[in-house]
Order: structure tokens, then C-alpha cells, then sequence
């Protein structure tokens, strides 16, 4: 307050003083300006620079869109991950590298004169995208749209028991590999299968009855393929509070809770999408990916990364359906008895109670106060 104030009592004095004394008061001003104002300003100039960088070098590639054999898409692509390698030690974060590479895009298109309507997104790794379907033919192909704007190496697609026009939509549709299973092998397994059909060090997944923007996927992929092995779907804000949360929600919490990661709240690998690494998937197996509670466990047991970087609305995006609705449904007692099946694991590998958290009384006075 008194600095404050003496800035005032010198602003209504300036007329008396003399020019020299004038000059002081903005040299002493000017000495003493906040370090994280000028860091901030600094930071904001480089992104402005690195922005600019990114426009023109899009617009240098554009122009030599047409000289080349690889389809517009494909070359800029690939001149924009050779350019985000080049400039990636200036790039701090998802958002960042994002802002680059819409701006690569926009001179490449402008000097092209095309448009452009894929995702920005360099990887430093080969990745793929797992969908799960049955009898989703009202919304696979649009799954599929918005995967092909995705810098992917492979779409894999499992058919698990479909006996709709699933099937036709697939085949119709080039560069898709797909997993077909004539009967319904269970909820979660097409997981399973369709992580065996590739070898591509990042896999996403996603459902084919959702239609999720490839804008909300790619922080997924760019999270596994920046070092995390597990990319959840933050919901922790959906949710209502602990003493108004179904039993699926609590029981995810309290899986996570007994694994000694309260941080991950309910975010479970039950909920798409989310993306695992390669690594992930040879330490669990394939297999276990079947019951995606279990497999969780087991990367959280072998010290894996797993985190929840980004949100997908899937709650209220969710195709209702018999088996998902009402107290007590059939969804909802498989996801239970997977978690039961992924505390097993936990105990078997050597966890025991007394290495589970416990709340304090507080912590549960709270939880179940809570409105």
C-alpha cells in the first residue's frame, strides 16, 4: 500500500518538478518493472514468432503441393511434422504445438489453394485406432470419418457379432483393417482382438456407436506418444458428488483408491476413449485388456504412466439401450464384477489392505455429507 501510494503523491507533484527529477522518476519506474510481466511479454513474442514461422513454412510447402506424388493430405503431413522436428524445442505442450500446426496449415492451404480438414498432430511414433462395434451403422462411418483426419497408421475395426449393414459399411471403406466375429464374443473383447491385429507403438480406442471429433481425440495420442502409457478420459468434473454417484462411479474410485491413485478419482479404462502405449500392452497383454479394470491394475502395480490429460463427454453422449439403463442393469453389474476381478489381481500380485489408503474419519464424514 505505501508504494502504492507514493506513486500517487508523485504523479500530482510532477508539475513542480524539474525535467532531470522527471527523468529519475522514469528510470527508477522502468528498474523496477515486474520480471514476470516482461517474461510473460517475452513468452508471448516467442509464440508470435514461432506462429509466424509455422504460417510461412506452410506456405513454402503449399506451393509445392502439386509437384509431388503424395495425395495433399499426405504431404502436408509430412512437411509439417519435418517442420514441428525442427521447431519442437519451442513448442511447450499440446496447446502449443496445436497453434503451430493450424497455423503450418493455414499457409499451406493458403498457397495451395485447397482446403484442409485433417488434425495437425505430429507423432514421433506410428499410431492406430481400435473401434468396437456392434451394430452400429448409423454412426461406424462417421466413427471412421473422423479417424481419417488423424495422422494414423492403421484403423483397425472388430465386428463383434454385428448383424446389421456393420459389416458393408467396413468393407466399403479403403485402408481398414478388420477383425469380423460372426457371434458376440463379450462386451470388452474386441479390445483384446484388436489390439493383436497391430503393431503400432500408440493404439487408441474408441466405440463405433460414439462419434467423437478427431479434435477431442488427439490429446490422447499426443499424451502416449509424448511417455504416458495410459491416456484416461478425464470425467472427474461430470460427475456429481460422492454421496450421489451410482455404484459403477464409487467402485472406479474406489479401485483407484485402493491402488494408492485418489488422483485419478472414477477415471477408469472402462470409459473410451482413452490410449495406451505398446509398452502397456506387452507388460498386461493383450488378454487382459478384455477387462479394462483389470488391466489398470496391473500398469499401475508395474509402475506404468498412467494419467487422465483430456475430456470426452461421454456420459451424455452415451447410446442408452436396455442393458445400460435402470438400477442395477446388465452393463452395470459387468463393470462391477470387472473391478472385483481387478482387486483380485491387486491381491494376488501382493497388494494387501493395509497398503490401500484408508479415509480418515473426516474423509468419510465428508463423502457421505456430501450433497
Amino acid at each position: 500500500m505505501k508504494e502504492r501510494s507514493g506513486g500517487v503523491r508523485r504523479q500530482r507533484t510532477a508539475g513542480r518538478r524539474t525535467t532531470r527529477n522527471r527523468t529519475r522518476t522514469t528510470i527508477r519506474k522502468s528498474r523496477t518493472k515486474s520480471p514476470l510481466k516482461s517474461s510473460a511479454a517475452s513468452r508471448s513474442a516467442t509464440n508470435s514468432f514461432v506462429l509466424h514461422e509455422a504460417f510461412s513454412a506452410g506456405q513454402r510447402a503449399g506451393r509445392k503441393a502439386l509437384k509431388n506424388d503424395q495425395s495433399i493430405e499426405q504431404h502436408a503431413r509430412s512437411t509439417w511434422q519435418e517442420h514441428e522436428a525442427a521447431i519442437s524445442a519451442k513448442l511447450r505442450g499440446y496447446s502449443a504445438a496445436m497453434q503451430a500446426g493450424k497455423a503450418f496449415m493455414q499457409g499451406y492451404a493458403h498457397a495451395a489453394g485447397r482446403s484442409l480438414n485433417i488434425i495437425p498432430l505430429a507423432l514421433n511414433k506410428p499410431a492406430a485406432a481400435v473401434v468396437c462395434a456392434c451394430n452400429e451403422e448409423l454412426t461406424l462411418g462417421q466413427v471412421l470419418v473422423q479417424l481419417k483426419r488423424l495422422p494414423l497408421t492403421d484403423i483397425v475395426v472388430v465386428l463383434n457379432g454385428t448383424t446389421d449393414n456393420s459389416l458393408t459399411q467396413v468393407l466399403e471403406q479403403p485402408g481398414i483393417t478388420l477383425v469380423y466375429e460372426p457371434d458376440r464374443a463379450g462386451h470388452d473383447v474386441g479390445r483384446a482382438l484388436g489390439a493383436k491385429m497391430t503393431e503400432a507403438e500408440t493404439l487408441l480406442f474408441v466405440d463405433g456407436d460414439m462419434v467423437v471429433p478427431a479434435e477431442q481425440l488427439a490429446p490422447f495420442l499426443y499424451a502416449v506418444d509424448r511417455g504416458d502409457d495410459v491416456a484416461l478420459n478425464n470425467l472427474s468434473s461430470l460427475l456429481p458428488p460422492f454421496a450421489r454417484q451410482d455404484e459403477v462411479s464409487r467402485i472406479k474410485a474406489y479401485l483407484n483408491r485402493v491402488l494408492n491413485r485418489t488422483d485419478l478419482g472414477s477415471n477408469s479404462l472402462t470409459a473410451v476413449p482413452h490410449a495406451l502405449s505398446r509398452r502397456m500392452v506387452q507388460i498386461v497383454k493383450p488378454e487382459a485388456l478384455a477387462v479394462p479394470p483389470k488391466a489398470q491394475s496391473i500398469a499401475i502395480q508395474h509402475g506404468l504412466r498412467v494419467t487422465a490429460p483430456s475430456q470426452v463427454d461421454v456420459i451424455r453422449s452415451n447410446r442408452l439401450r436396455s442393458t445400460n439403463t435402470g438400477s442395477g442393469n446388465e452393463v452395470a453389474k459387468l463393470i462391477i464384477g470387472d473391478h472385483l476381478e481387478a482387486i483380485a489381481t491387486w491381491l494376488d500380485m501382493g497388494g494387501n489392505k493395509s497398503q490401500a489408503h484408508s479415509s480418515s474419519r473426516a474423509e468419510v464424514a465428508y463423502r457421505r455429507n456430501a450433497r
